[in-house]
């Protein structure tokens, strides 16, 4: 970990932040784009503050109006329902949510030539959809993994920017009050187990 990084606010960077940052390059995002995101969990989160960072106009589509006014003041030029389309063609997506539906929505939302980044470890069933909607030489692509080198460029700029991340601290010996309240919905952000 780069030394200025606080190892409890560095330790949501470690995953869902690394494949964050990875399926930001995967999309094709360049610096003053427009960029969607599509849920709004905790790599999101990371994600936006990358985006901003970069100079990005970026767009949130979540369920919840509690994480479209999360996302609204990190920046998020607009934030709507996942049903609801951007007010602006999108030059890339990534989607975060496990639900096939936003798959569609976000490949609706990005104009041609752009790429649709799916950043899920498990994904309910793509619905079927008219050829259009990736006509156009629109890209749709997974994101499965995460390479040192994206570990690298990633917390050295989690140190540059710098990233806020949200923690909630447990001793160890509370691991499963930890685990209860991320079953409940409790955490906010990420439950971080402190040793000694």
């Amino acid at each position: 970990l780069p030394t200025d990084l606080d190892p409890v606010e560095a330790a949501p960077l470690l995953c869902g932040g690394i494949i964050g940052y990875r399926a930001l390059r995967l999309s094709g995002i360049q610096p003053g784009g427009r960029l969607g995101l599509y849920g709004f969990g905790a790599s999101a989160r990371l994600a936006l503050q990358v985006a901003n960072h970069w100079g990005c106009e970026v767009y949130v589509a979540t369920r919840s109006p509690h994480d479209q006014q999360r996302a609204r003041d990190l920046g998020a030029a607009w934030a709507g329902g996942t049903d609801d389309a951007p007010p602006t063609p999108l030059d890339a997506a990534v989607t975060f949510a496990p639900a096939g539906e936003v798959v569609v929505a976000a490949l609706k939302a990005v104009d041609r030539g752009g790429t649709v980044a799916v950043n899920a470890i498990h994904l309910d069933r793509i619905p079927e959809f008219p050829y259009e909607h990736l006509w156009w030489e629109r890209s749709l692509r997974s994101v499965a993994n995460f390479t040192r080198q994206d570990a690298r460029e990633f917390l050295a700029l989690a140190a540059e920017i710098p990233i806020r991340t949200e923690t909630d601290v447990y001793p160890l010996d509370d691991a499963n009050q930890a685990l209860a309240d991320l079953a409940s919905g409790k955490v906010e952000g990420a439950a971080v187990l402190r040793i000694g």
